[in-house]
């Protein structure tokens, strides 16, 4: 469903809109995170966390670059997959470390990972890195070693406050999260295409009833390229204190690039980031890679999305002229979805 509010100039009103943005129930903003063992209660761990927003019929868009991030190591896998790409490739002295720290449950016929220790997590990822294991999440989740979903939490045990839509998920894919103290919803999602280049991804609900999805609130798209000041943006991002809250705020463009950067990948090649951006300026959270930039359609009455969260911008200050691990991220580098306008309405529109 998508955010449709009702035409008031009243302050209260107004209030209300922002409101909707950052609460549980109205918010399009969610969370992907790429899960391990997620039947295993005992053994299910989260990664690779990256902010998400749904467009519409169980589209969500996001940034691309994580996804060719190496993980270093994996918490757990198949082991025919470990016996036929990573065994044949290790030494004797590789072969005993690995063999001592994943080890193989024969009822799952996985190998888990059984150490927390950094030099030993070190050591592991040494040997998969020299062995061009690749441990990029976007292959990760081709090789089903793990597999990215949709984090939703709230705060009563029902999914957007619905028992018949709730009453569809089953207990694997439903959990009560006690540190946050909300319940949480998993629901899969799959790459559909990642602009690398743009630094944007579009993901899809796959294996959902559509009742789930048409309880989901969504932000419709706004391909227009802004100038400097030309209208108000808001970021809508996850919380100062965490990604479990949420925070919508001002920001402003203080200018335009035709954006060159090179983003490193030693297993798939180095591609560039390159196109349009905006430079923005105002707070936006480390975390936060993946948050939409909004502006309200006035004619239609309801925030609509412009660009979204892609880099901390290298224009910073610094403190006491110390650079070193001392900055003060004041500006940001957004990409606006005019660059992919044609290609992302070909794609949601099932061509």
């Amino acid at each position: 469903m998508f955010l449709h509010f009702d035409m008031n100039s009243s302050n209260s009103e107004a209030m209300h809109k922002k409101l909707s943005l950052i609460d549980e129930q109205g918010s399009p903003l969610q969370r992907i995170m790429w899960v391990y063992n997620i039947e295993d209660a005992h053994r299910r761990t989260f990664e690779n966390n990256i902010c998400t927003f749904h467009i519409g019929n169980g589209y969500f868009l996001s940034v691309a670059h994580n996804l060719r991030l190496q993980s270093g190591f994996f918490r757990s896998i198949d082991t025919e997959l470990y016996r036929t790409e990573i065994f044949p490739k290790l030494d004797g002295s590789q072969n005993r470390l690995m063999e001592q720290y994943y080890h193989t449950d024969e009822y799952t016929q996985k190998k888990h990972l059984a150490t927390t220790d950094p030099g030993i997590l070190h050591n592991i990822s040494g040997i998969l890195k020299q062995k061009r294991f690749d441990t990029r999440w976007v292959t990760l989740a081709e090789k089903n070693i793990c597999k990215p979903y949709l984090v939703f939490q709230f705060r009563n045990g029902n999914f957007y406050n619905d028992p018949d839509v709730t009453a569809m998920f089953d207990d694997v894919h439903k959990l009560y999260d006690g540190d946050a103290r909300k319940h949480t919803f998993l629901v899969p999602v799959k790459l559909v295409e990642a602009f690398y280049g743009e630094d944007i991804a579009l993901y899809r609900i796959v294996d959902t009833p559509k009742e789930v999805i048409d309880k989901i609130p969504a932000v419709q798209l706004n391909f227009d390229l802004l100038e400097e000041d030309d209208k108000k943006l808001y970021c809508l991002q996850s919380s100062p204190s965490g990604p479990t809250g949420r925070l919508v705020n001002e920001a402003h463009i203080e200018g335009m690039l035709d954006h060159f950067g090179i983003f490193q990948d030693e297993i798939g090649g180095n591609y560039l980031f390159e196109g349009y951006r905006y430079l923005i300026k105002g707070y936006f959270r480390f975390g936060s890679s993946g948050a939409p930039y909004l502006l309200y359609d006035n004619d239609a009455a309801r925030y609509v999305v412009n660009a979204i969260q892609s880099e901390a911008s290298g224009i910073q200050l610094s403190i006491k002229n110390d650079r070193e691990g001392n900055f003060q991220y004041i500006n940001a580098i957004a990409s606006p979805l005019y660059i992919i306008k044609d290609r992302l309405q070909q794609l949601i529109s099932g061509g």
